[in-house]
């Protein structure tokens, strides 16, 4: 196994190197979490694959987050299988665990580049496609939209879901059909030696299948979408990071129907970057766009520049993040 396809580079080579000198023990070999099962560890590295746990002293000095993840480097005891320590990430994708709790889980670890998977069907939502840019602009990854199921609309659907999702994000948006083969070639173009891919979405918009005709074979169980109400089954239930049979990886990930935001970054920002432009000729630099005065955002929107949802998605995940921020100061006292 060549270390260098899954996405190793010098950066994580030299934290290795500082793990290693602090961990002082031998028999050390690096590895990258493919799959996790509660307390074990499916790890791939150039020995092969292997089980391992994560070490009793790293176990109870680690917050839930700071524990491996799919896709994160990690230091293992080979003797023991033990993971003794967790290198630190480059990008990840995360999210707030649902409920009052201030609690971070780390989707996946690591990522060059995220396909964000939403069907053209009743299943598709606007907000809930920003929802997804912002979380992975947050995590310091490049979002490219994937609208799924194009065989099962005429011209002039396809166009009203083009324009749906261009008004929901700035970055590339591609029409994909696992039924007809349509867009696949565009897809296959991202997945190169080194890179890191990563397919999020609801269920049964088609992450796996799709994967499956990447791979040309029927690896990951598939399920189709409830016909009632366009809603999809779960039929990816763990995280798993895949090695592509050209060179790269991807990793597979269930439906995610709660996505509350974490990340503290620019990430909002990156998403909404036509409010963001707008933003700068505000009066004040602090201007929430919501009642204050001379906000140029507010004015884009009475002049029919910016939509009203566009304006409102915008304003809902703003104001989550900076309650997020307000319960972080408060939980820190």
């Amino acid at each position: 196994m060549i270390l260098e396809n899954l996405g190793w580079n010098q950066q994580f080579a030299r934290e290795f190197e500082l793990s290693c000198r602090t961990i002082k023990k031998s028999n050390l070999l690096v590895g990258r979490v493919v799959l996790t099962y509660n307390d074990f560890y499916r790890v791939l590295s150039e020995t092969g694959e292997q089980l391992a746990k994560v070490a009793g002293r790293l176990k109870l000095r680690s917050r839930r987050a700071d524990l491996p993840a799919v896709g994160d480097w990690v230091v293992v005891e080979r003797d023991k299988n033990l993971i003794q320590a967790v290198l630190p990430r480059q990008t990840k994708f995360s999210r707030k665990v649902a409920g009052k709790y201030l609690v971070e889980q780390v989707v996946a670890a690591n990522i060059d580049l995220i396909f964000v998977m939403t069907s053209c069907n009743a299943d598709f939502n606007t907000r809930r496609l920003e929802r997804y840019v912002t979380l992975a602009s947050e995590g310091g990854i490049i979002p490219v939209v994937l609208l799924s199921k194009a065989d099962l609309c005429d011209e002039r659907q396809i166009a009203e879901y083009l324009a749906a999702a261009a008004a929901a994000t700035s970055y590339e948006i591609l029409l994909v059909s696992n039924q007809t083969g349509q867009g696949l070639a565009a897809v296959e173009k991202y997945i190169e030696f080194g890179k890191t891919i990563a397919v999020v979405g609801s269920s049964g918009v088609g992450k796996s299948t799709l994967i499956n005709e990447l791979l040309g074979t029927e690896r990951q169980k598939t399920g189709a979408i409830r016909e009632t109400d366009a809603r999809g089954r779960h039929s990816t239930i763990h995280r798993e990071l895949i090695v592509m049979p050209g060179g790269g990886v991807i990793i597979d990930t269930p439906g995610m129907r709660e996505l509350q935001l974490w990340g503290d970054g620019d990430g909002l920002q990156d998403a909404f970057d036509d409010i963001s432009t707008l933003a700068a000729s505000c009066r004040f630099s602090d201007c929430r766009h919501e009642n204050e005065p001379d906000c140029a955002v507010i004015a884009a929107v009475e002049a029919g520049n910016l939509s009203q949802e566009r304006y409102e998605g915008f304003v809902k995940l703003n104001t989550e993040k900076i309650g997020l921020k307000n319960a972080r100061k408060i939980a820190k006292k």
